[in-house]
């Protein structure tokens, strides 16, 4: 049921029946009110929300979706959850009379089998209505939540077999009816949930879509439902022209790349991602066959409105930035996800952990391939780390506390075509704030002794990958740890002859005779005053290492991203003078000789 399903929610859809022939100006005034509509639905939702995942790391995001079920308006937050969103709403819209739609209505969706991500990853959403009674548009609100009830704090259960064990999936169900909030759903929600700051969280979310509704309903009011209608359909159909000229540009062929994920949960090695990218004209065809499907695989299965959300995230990163990101895309992309592989997994499997891998290595693969046709634009969409680490305890009272490890780090930031890594955070992470240690320290009995980039940990190459960080964090009080380790083995790749970034490493009870690094999955309770250490990932280099401008590699020593050995050993640039002076120079017949040995070797 669960195959037929996602094939009937992810067919195409028509255009809004409408007979208004609107020209380019309007069309583009009325998408930009749907986009502010958004953005303000986000910041309500960020300002108003009670748990630190949402108002302060902002993992949250607004899209509008028509009636027929197609994107028409996606705004602020993490990339990712940007083309998920739909097919979450499409279930819903499906079950419309059997779950008594009607103007005032929000509903709330979260199941992986019914069009959505991962259980933590509440879709909210709210039917908009004309004066004359036809549904128009539907406000959604994505955001990830601190727990799921299921059987471990967060929803992350390194040992599930389906999906019931990381806990309560929600097809569609009515919070809202005709304005009044139902007590029953909303309390059934909350009681399914360990974190009391949950009804919060809940409660802002359905504020932010009903104030999100009315400013839509605003908009309908203003320009009319038949006019609103006609520029949803002209910038869908924009967007996707606009997609097929940029894949028209690109050179005609057949791109494939293959990548890993170093384990399952439960040890299975080396877990298959490959994708075949064929260029046809203007049309693009992304296809997953031969990417892994062995049935015992335990804790890297991710959904199907996930895998075909994080393709079109890579795509959209690697076309025009001015491109408006809605159903267009969709239009002109066809994807293949072979029924049964971890990409498009049979009904029931569970799927928490699937949100970073497989799905990372979904869109990395998707970057290598591509890559060979728009090098200047492949920035990996991804954040290779298996899972931070989540430390868990309770407080005087007896309640549950949670640092859920989404602390300011540097991680896979990747060079591309003529620029090195920069910043500290991957660039699909979008607008998502890391947590910062005061606020972390504010709320939990932890410590955060140090955040530092680590040099040599960025991949060498023409263009270079910005190194890594070790974050290092004491726990003050007695408390569980839960960590899966990945991307050691298989770090982020290099893209056209750079270096792979470096490998992700977990330490611990480091500093004492119990240090142990993490090279699997860990559930440890430790004591107060542990201290545990997580060597993030660097980027991945651009091109080879010998091409890099040997001045840049001097600056790059200077500020300490890369060692004087590193740069002959994997640069092949000789250095003169002193870094305790900063008086290093290029010697550069020495590097002249230095590197032609090494190419001619």
């Amino acid at each position: 049921m669960s195959f037929e399903l996602n094939a009937r929610l992810a067919a195409r859809r028509a255009p809004l029946p409408t007979t208004v022939n609107i020209d380019p100006v309007t069309a583009n005034i009325i998408r930009g009110a749907l986009e502010t509509v958004c953005f303000e639905a986000t910041t309500h939702l960020g300002r108003a929300a009670s748990s630190p995942i949402i108002n302060q790391s902002n993992e949250r995001n607004a899209a509008i979706v028509d009636a027929h079920g197609r994107l028409a308006m996606g705004s602020i937050g993490t990339p990712h959850l940007t083309f998920v969103s739909q097919l979450t709403v499409r279930y819903g819209l499906m079950q419309q009379d059997n779950f008594d739609w009607g103007p005032g209505d929000v509903f709330v969706g979260n199941d992986p089998d019914h069009g959505g991500g991962h259980l933590p990853d509440y879709n909210v959403y709210a039917p908009v209505y004309d004066a004359a009674g036809e549904l128009v548009l539907i406000q959604a609100l994505q955001a990830h939540q601190g727990d799921t009830g299921g059987k471990d704090p967060g929803g992350f259960t390194l040992d599930a077999t389906d999906i019931f064990t990381e806990g309560l999936a929600i097809p569609c169900l009515k919070l809202v009816h005709r304005g009044e909030k139902r007590r029953d759903s909303i309390y059934l929600l909350e009681r399914n949930n360990r974190f009391p700051s949950f009804a919060g969280d809940l409660a802002a979310m359905i504020g932010a879509v009903e104030k999100a509704s009315a400013s839509i309903r605003a908009i309908l009011d203003k320009w009319g439902s038949d006019v609103v209608r006609a520029a949803v359909n002209q910038t869908i159909e924009t967007s996707e022209r606009q997609m097929r000229q940029v894949v028209s540009d690109w050179r005609d062929g057949t791109y494939e790349a293959t990548v890993h994920i170093d384990h399952d949960t439960v040890g299975t090695k080396d877990v298959r991602v490959h994708v075949a990218c064929t260029i046809a004209g203007d049309q693009l065809t992304v296809d997953l066959t031969g990417t892994d499907d062995r049935s015992e695989l335990v804790g890297v299965w991710n959904t199907f409105a996930n895998s075909r959300g994080y393709i079109m995230t890579q795509i959209a990163s690697t076309i025009d930035p001015d491109i408006v990101k809605n159903e267009g895309l969709f239009n002109a992309v066809e994807i293949i996800l072979p029924e049964g592989c971890i990409a498009h997994p049979p009904p029931n499997k569970p799927a928490a952990l699937g949100s970073f891998h497989p799905a990372c290595e979904v869109t990395e693969a998707v970057c290598v391939a591509l890559s060979k046709v728009a090098p200047e634009r492949s920035a990996p969409q991804v954040y290779k780390i298996g899972m931070p680490n989540a430390v868990i305890g309770f407080d005087a009272r007896g309640q549950m506390w949670m640092d859920q490890g989404v602390d300011c780090r540097s991680m896979d930031v990747s060079a591309v075509q003529g620029i090195d890594g920069w910043g500290s955070c991957p660039v699909s992470l979008g607008n998502l704030l890391l947590s910062q240690a005061e606020d972390a320290e504010s709320r939990f009995p932890v410590i955060n002794a140090s955040r530092e980039l680590v040099t040599d940990s960025g991949g060498a190459g023409r263009w270079r990958g910005m190194p890594g960080s070790r974050n290092v964090k004491q726990i003050l009080e007695p408390a569980l740890a839960m960590a899966w380790m990945v991307s050691h083995d298989h770090p982020i790749s290099g893209l056209e002859g750079g270096d792979d970034g470096t490998p992700y490493v977990n330490h611990f009870q480091v500093g004492t005779d119990q240090e142990y690094r993490v090279e699997l999955t860990a559930r440890a309770q430790l004591p107060a005053g542990a201290v545990i250490a997580y060597q993030h990932g660097g980027g991945a280099g651009f091109g080879p290492a010998l091409l890099r401008d040997p001045q840049a590699v001097c600056e790059d020593v200077l500020d300490e991203l890369v060692s004087v050995d590193a740069a002959r050993d994997r640069y092949g640039v000789v250095l003169t003078g002193s870094l305790t002076d900063y008086s290093l120079t290029v010697d550069h017949a020495a590097t002249a000789a230095l590197r032609g040995e090494r190419m001619a070797a």
